[in-house]
């Protein structure tokens, strides 16, 4: 199998012109070529399943376009989508930023979904897709350390519940450097995919490594790469995978 994970910033695009004539004034831009793009890129990926952090599902600025199922459709997948703040966080009831979320995309029909929360952060969603032989769980962790560290600590024990072999994956924002990642590996026992600690942050010149793809000892990674290709602030995670004496 193959897993696609891409923060892809709401197909806002980057560059020193993102912050022009204000800080953040990228955020405002329409997405409707950048997002073509980024439909162009996935495809050509061939990906069996896509993590999708940072996706708009259809405010103003995506044209009431959502990208989840934009990019579902162009590539014969089934969207999963919701948004990433609390369920009573204010963010749900302000224009545009009401319409951010995560989403797994796949074309495995029988994908069972379900949603978990931090206790802690704005950004709380913890995404949960379970497939026949494989748990896959998304995140998108907390800017501040403090909260970011309780949100590993949450992960921690929820994916110990889960019944069958499990991959993380998502934008951990470890700005603190890749050993904060280490917590969470002790407390789960699980392996990150990109053994050679490859940066995917920011895509013009990449020296953090933010996103991740971590996994249970039952899963074998045969193949892991981080795309050149600045469509987002980060570059895309690819991991091929096969779950141990699956069949």
């Amino acid at each position: 199998m193959r897993l696609l994970l891409y923060n892809i910033r709401y197909a806002a695009g980057t560059g020193p012109g993102f912050h022009l004539p204000l800080p953040g004034a990228g955020y405002l831009r329409n997405t409707s070529r950048q997002l073509k793009k980024i439909i162009e890129f996935i495809h050509s990926q061939h990906p069996d399943i896509v993590g999708l952090v940072e996706v708009d599902m259809g405010s103003s600025r995506s044209s009431s376009i959502n990208q989840a199922e934009a990019i579902a459709k162009a590539i014969g997948h089934s969207p999963h989508f919701q948004n990433k703040y609390g369920l009573k966080s204010l963010n749900r009831r302000l224009p545009i930023v009401n319409m951010q979320g995560n989403a797994f995309l796949t074309r495995y029909p029988n994908a069972v979904q379900r949603a978990h929360y931090f206790e802690l952060g704005i950004k709380r969603l913890i995404m949960e897709m379970e497939l026949d032989q494989v748990c896959l769980f998304l995140v998108h962790l907390s800017l501040k350390r403090s909260h970011r560290h309780q949100q590993m600590y949450h992960l921690a024990t929820l994916v110990k519940q889960a019944t069958k072999p499990v991959i993380l994956a998502g934008d951990f924002n470890t700005l603190w450097g890749d050993h904060e990642i280490g917590m969470l590996i002790r407390h789960s026992g699980f392996i990150n995919a990109n053994t050679a600690n490859l940066p995917s942050w920011p895509s013009i010149r990449p020296f953090r490594q933010l996103d991740f793809v971590l996994h249970s000892p039952e899963i074998e990674v045969t193949g892991f790469s981080i795309p050149s290709t600045p469509l987002s602030d980060h570059l895309p995670l690819v991991c091929d995978f096969q779950v141990r004496g699956a069949r």
